[in-house]
């Protein structure tokens, strides 16, 4: 006794078709997230123009405050500046006076 159908069932076209349309779009939706993963993971381990071991202000200022962009950096003093230097070479760019009531 065999426990094989004499008479196979044809796998109709549609679902052929349709079983191979998922399966390419599975390693598609799979290869996605791979390469996505990977660009974020190059973008951060990017590293920017590192920062100088000590940054001179002019004399009588004392920094309060600190924040840097890819470019620049700027420190904040308590006297209500904001000096901006640039990242590279460390020279001072700008200084923008705040005005406070």
């Amino acid at each position: 006794m065999d426990n094989a159908p004499e008479d196979q069932v044809v796998e109709p076209a549609n679902l052929r078709f349709l079983r191979r349309l998922v399966t390419v779009l599975t390693a598609t939706m799979i290869a996605g997230v791979i390469l996505i993963t990977a660009l974020i993971v190059i973008r951060y381990n990017q590293s920017a123009t590192p920062l100088p071991d000590t940054i001179t202000l002019p004399d009588g200022t004392t920094a309060t405050a600190f924040t840097q962009a890819r470019n620049w950096y700027a420190v904040v003093t308590e006297d209500d500046q904001i000096l901006i230097f640039a990242r590279d070479t460390g020279r001072l760019l700008q200084t923008i006076d705040i005005e406070t009531e």
